[in-house]
């Protein structure tokens, strides 16, 4: 999968796709709909599947205060997609200049101008342009005047609940490991590259692999029973979503323990799946405190997996 930062740096080689259009956190089956029908004609049209989505998304643009949790990271989102067939992947800057942008100049220069659209794919309930004056009425009219058709894709639903972003995050804060993985169809799972840490798990029995989040997840905080994957090898481990309350720190972290014996991690990727929520995150008056219950969590996790 190629990735373009930016529409603005597609070239004349770019053009002609089909094009779908959103935000794509957590990349659900809603989202995942959305692929499919690209895919689909895509291949009708002998064409490749062009992605766009934006950093950052348009709530955290105009709420940076009291934005809404990420539900993957962004090399997991780069992940899934990849898996999912997408040819390209546009990561367009969402700013001033974006957000003040009438929607059908957006449709003129991105869609058109820029990546050559033959047909394009979004949820009927997408919005897009200033003030969210776009739709797929206009997409619509404007592809019957530009040259290419639009569709809407209605609500997916999971059960009797609609599969949405919003309803994802939901399931995650509850640590709702199975209502999330109905969503996704998919164990939820972070990816990120294993930084060098305090070492100071290591100290205390039980080496860990960190990896640095850039903003607060969508998952409740706490300790989990994982799977993680790296190198090409699996491990199932224990696994700490938090800020390390014990140390006094506010920056959060995934920090995994695997079982056995993996070797050399640092600067590898690694992908951890969460299969069970073990209890939340805690503060202990001491590092012999903490010591005792790491070894506690490891043994649940241990008696998960062989359960």
């Amino acid at each position: 999968m190629e990735l373009i930062r930016g529409y603005r740096n597609l070239q004349s080689r770019h053009h002609g796709c089909v094009l779908t259009i959103g935000n794509f956190d957590g990349v659900h089956r809603g989202h995942q709909a959305l692929i499919g029908r690209a895919r689909a004609l895509a291949g009708e049209q002998g064409l490749p599947v062009a992605l766009m989505t934006f950093e950052p998304t348009p709530r955290e643009y105009f709420a940076p205060d009291n934005p809404p949790p990420r539900i993957s990271t962004f090399r997991g989102k780069v992940k899934v997609l990849r898996e999912l067939g997408v040819d390209r992947m546009v990561v367009q800057r969402f700013g001033r200049s974006l957000a003040a942008m009438p929607a059908e100049d957006f449709v003129r220069e991105a869609v058109v101008r820029a990546a050559g659209a033959r047909a394009v794919v979004i949820g009927d309930d997408f919005r897009f342009g200033h003030k969210r004056g776009g739709d797929l009425a206009l997409l619509q009219a404007m592809g019957r005047e530009l040259g290419f058709v639009a569709e809407g894709l209605g609500t997916v639903a999971v059960g009797q609940e609609r599969c949405s972003s919003t309803a994802l995050r939901q399931a995650l804060a509850e640590a709702d490991l199975a209502r999330a993985e109905a969503m996704l169809g998919r164990p939820y799972e972070m990816t990120g590259h294993v930084r060098r840490g305090l070492q100071l798990a290591r100290k205390l029995g039980m080496p860990t692999t960190n990896i640095f989040l850039h903003r607060p997840p969508a998952l409740r905080l706490g300790i989990y029973a994982v799977r993680a994957r790296a190198n090409g090898h699996d491990y199932e481990g224990v696994a700490a979503l938090g800020v390390r309350p014990t140390l006094g720190f506010t920056r959060c972290l995934l920090e995994t323990h695997v079982f056995g014996e993996p070797g050399e991690l640092y600067g590898h990727a690694m992908t951890v799946q969460f299969r069970k929520f073990l209890r939340p995150e805690e503060r202990f008056d001491s590092l012999d405190d903490l010591a005792a219950q790491m070894q506690r969590d490891k043994a649940d996790a241990m008696a998960f997996f062989a359960s």
